[in-house]
């Protein structure tokens, strides 16, 4: 059973680089390392949660005993929060909205692979990418649209 989770949090921990990567590419502050923890920290608490419903059930009540995941993903929401303004709000300037935005990505995909919903992990895994690196090509072409040219003139 342990190695079952441990599988699921290496699961989210691949899913969470391939996020981590995108940002590394992007030379942003929190990359691949970042990324894969987050991921892998919420999966770790979603299923040490579940972990722990077995270990400690007695067997008459464990049909009244149900796994609810909402109260330890609530839990990884606030923590990846915390990270996230900190990836923010840096020398009282306001930046790096969308890396605290992929982190909490991140959290979600880990979290989704330790409840072993693998194809929506990795179907968020693929819109996230698409999110950050095929986004951030149709908005440099609007910004390079929109920049005057050197004349002076609006292109």
């Amino acid at each position: 059973m342990q190695l079952r989770m441990l599988a699921d949090v290496a699961l989210a921990m691949v899913l969470g680089s391939l996020i981590g990567l995108e940002r590394e590419f992007a030379r942003k502050a929190a990359g691949l390392r970042t990324h894969m923890l987050v991921a892998g920290a919420a999966a770790m608490l979603v299923e040490g949660a579940r972990g722990l419903l077995d270990q400690f059930v007695q067997p008459g009540v464990s049909q009244l005993v149900r796994f609810d995941p909402i109260p330890v993903i609530t839990a990884v929401v606030t923590a990846v929060g915390f990270l996230g303004a900190g990836a923010i709000i840096r020398e009282r300037r306001v930046e790096g909205l969308t890396t605290g935005a992929s982190m909490l990505f991140a959290a979600t995909i880990g979290a989704s692979a330790s409840l072993r919903q693998y194809g929506l992990a990795a179907g968020a895994t693929a819109l996230a990418l698409v999110t950050l690196r095929g986004l951030r090509w149709i908005e440099q072409k609007i910004r390079t649209r929109g920049s005057p040219d050197p004349s002076g003139q609006r292109q």
